[in-house]
């Protein structure tokens, strides 16, 4: 009886949370979630959302941040996940960009993100090349800008591949007025259970996460140059899970993880010092697949229920587990 009483009190809390708003529903399945925020006017900026659809149906969703629509562009074969950066060098401009994941194409699209207009194609570079089949189909993307030579990396990984290679990692860099993607390493360890496709990066202290979506949370340095590189630094998150470990998001004090559900998926907070699990709260989402949180608190899931994008706030979220906001 004791037993059960100690470990009743320290068990992570489970609470529900309303939404704040939520996005019009789209004609098709949605997936994941990026959020920029104008670094000139923080309370200005965009939700940008993937429709994982074959072409001509695949998309990217475009969203002011009160959820209404702004734009869509169309005719993507299968987007799967979408990250932003901010300050990619350009000739003389200096630019931020969104960058998604083609599947169907096995490539990478990246646009420009227009302030108050919306993105803007600019290129499609090829990724996994050598590869075939699914080894070759990227899925989750997350974009990682180093604090001393501000180059931007896109850490993607695929719809499968051996533990030690599974993701790999692009420098994006303009020459010449054009994009080009080179890449700069593979690593990743991975159970064999499922895949791997949900990869956030803590740009603050220069790791990047990744869903081994069967085993847990994994955590790496996220500079390729780094002498560590290769070295797995964490598995977290292994045990109390009802369904696939999913989308990912780091914000302040905290790592958050979708529990992938029918017909209630769960989030699950974590401490991004000790990776201790301080909470869980759900936002009435059906299958929820990407999540996204912004530096504002503005938080994002996909909701499969009604392919649109849920959203809310944080210090809704955090006054309801009881943590700082």
């Amino acid at each position: 009886m004791r037993l059960f009483l100690l470990t009743a009190l320290l068990a992570a809390p489970t609470v529900d949370i309303q939404p704040w708003r939520e996005t019009a529903p789209e004609p098709h399945q949605t997936d994941d979630p990026a959020i920029w925020l104008n670094p000139r006017h923080p309370s200005d900026g965009f939700i940008l959302g993937t429709i994982k659809m074959a072409a001509p149906d695949g998309a990217i969703a475009v969203y002011r941040l009160d959820g209404t629509r702004l734009m869509r562009i169309p005719n993507l074969d299968r987007p799967n996940n979408i990250d932003v950066a901010y300050g990619l060098k350009m000739g003389t401009r200096t630019i931020d960009i969104a960058v998604a994941t083609e599947r169907n194409k096995q490539r990478l699209r990246i646009f420009e993100i227009l302030p108050n207009s919306g993105i803007r194609d600019l290129a499609a570079l090829p990724v996994f090349e050598g590869q075939s089949g699914p080894a070759a189909q990227p899925m989750g993307i997350a974009l990682y800008k180093r604090p001393g030579d501000h180059a931007i990396f896109a850490i993607v990984s695929r719809k499968s591949g051996p533990s030690g290679s599974y993701l790999w990692q692009y420098r994006i860099e303009a020459r010449n007025g054009a994009l080009s993607a080179a890449k700069v390493r593979e690593f990743g360890q991975f159970s064999g259970s499922k895949e791997i496709e949900a990869i956030a990066v803590d740009h603050e202290r220069g790791f990047v996460y990744y869903s081994d979506e069967g085993a847990g949370i994994r955590r790496y340095h996220a500079d390729p140059a780094h002498p560590a590189a290769a070295k797995e630094l964490a598995l977290f998150a292994q045990s109390g899970w009802k369904g696939d470990r999913e989308g990912l998001a780091v914000y302040k004090d905290y790592i958050i993880a979708t529990d992938q559900q029918h017909p209630n998926s769960e989030f699950h907070v974590f401490s991004r010092d000790t990776l201790r699990e301080l909470g869980i709260f759900r936002l009435g989402a059906g299958a929820t697949d990407g999540i996204d949180i912004a530096s504002n608190g503005l938080f994002v899931a996909m909701n499969d229920s009604r392919h649109n994008f849920l959203i809310a706030h944080w210090p809704t979220i955090a006054a309801a587990l009881r943590l700082a906001p």
